[in-house]
């Protein structure tokens, strides 16, 4: 089973709105490189997972497709936010008056800027598209069965991930941008790592050929602060009842750095979840005030039924 928090495992930085950042971003999410793969082909190696005396590297796959989902979120949450309210954006001051003010066509800029479908079909949110509007595909899932594949298929996949978003981060100086992929820039990292890790276990030598690309990205600004945090050589379990035993392969030296060490916890602190404003010029306005009294004449029945004694009490 699975249990959320309602936190984001980063935090997302405000800046003004960019559709095109945004469509840059959605190849991160269900392009074929991207974290809605990592998060489905992970998950279903663990679930098709055999043999109870490997049971490390199927805690290994659940703990990384487990964070997976998160990222998930926080590129949708950030594709959201980088379209949210950019049909009002001009980059003047005009910007204050708020979408169809003094006259203006409150989409105009749906047009001309970042993918059309945002606007037309997402209601200024995430869609599961790659970057050119192809939806995402459950053939991208590579699942062999055979453990020392699935380990280099993931690698693999970690690494082509984490190069395209050192390209996306060099494509905008957006600060929601940036932030969100400068932590996915780290924490693919710290999964290349991890792979790597536990294909050594399994007899094989990287010698110089880790991190891919060959950059632990310290240029990036956002990215340097947390590898200062050791981010990149830290992965996480998310288990509650804490018996996960990847930690059996996740220690030692780090195989993209050998003067570094390896290590594990259970999950992140993460950030304060924000919930967007209503969009009335897409018609996603939210409560109207009539459902609005609906919904809090309904919450103060239900607290009144509450709070009412049992009438059957005395029978039960």
């Amino acid at each position: 089973m699975f249990f959320n928090v309602q936190r984001m495992i980063n935090e997302i930085v405000p800046d003004e709105p960019d559709p095109a950042a945004a469509n840059a971003l959605q190849e991160g999410l269900g392009g074929q490189f991207g974290e809605m793969r990592t998060m489905m082909q992970y998950l279903f190696q663990s679930f098709n997972f055999r043999d109870p005396k490997a049971k490390p590297y199927r805690d290994l796959l659940y703990g990384i497709g487990t964070e997976e989902i998160s990222h998930v979120e926080l590129i949708a949450t950030t594709i959201a936010t980088l379209t949210d309210g950019s049909p009002r954006y001009t980059g003047r001051s005009s910007a204050v008056d708020g979408p169809g003010a003094k006259g203006a066509t409150p989409l105009a800029n749906a047009l001309s800027e970042g993918n059309i479908q945002h606007f037309l079909v997402g209601a200024q949110g995430a869609l599961p598209v790659d970057s050119a509007g192809n939806p995402w595909s459950g053939s991208y899932v590579s699942n062999s069965g055979n453990l020392v594949l699935d380990l280099l298929n993931n690698l693999m996949l970690e690494s082509t991930g984490r190069l395209q978003k050192c390209r996306i981060y060099e494509m905008s100086s957006n600060k929601t941008l940036r932030t969100t992929v400068a932590y996915l820039i780290v924490r693919d990292q710290a999964h290349e790592n991890a792979y790597a890790k536990a294909l050594e276990t399994l007899g094989v030598d990287w010698g110089r050929l880790l991190p891919i690309p060959k950059t632990s990205g310290e240029r990036f600004p956002e990215v340097a602060k947390l590898l200062e945090q050791g981010l990149e050589n830290k992965n996480y379990t998310f288990g509650l009842d804490h018996l996960s035993e990847a930690g059996r392969i996740l220690r030692g030296s780090s195989p993209s750095n050998p003067e570094h060490v390896l290590t594990t916890a259970q999950a992140p602190e993460g950030a304060a979840l924000k919930i967007a404003k209503p969009r009335p010029e897409e018609f996603s306005p939210g409560l109207d005030p009539e459902l609005l009294e609906l919904l809090q004449a309904t919450a103060e029945a239900e607290i009144a039924a509450a709070d009412e004694p049992d009438k059957f009490g005395a029978l039960a």
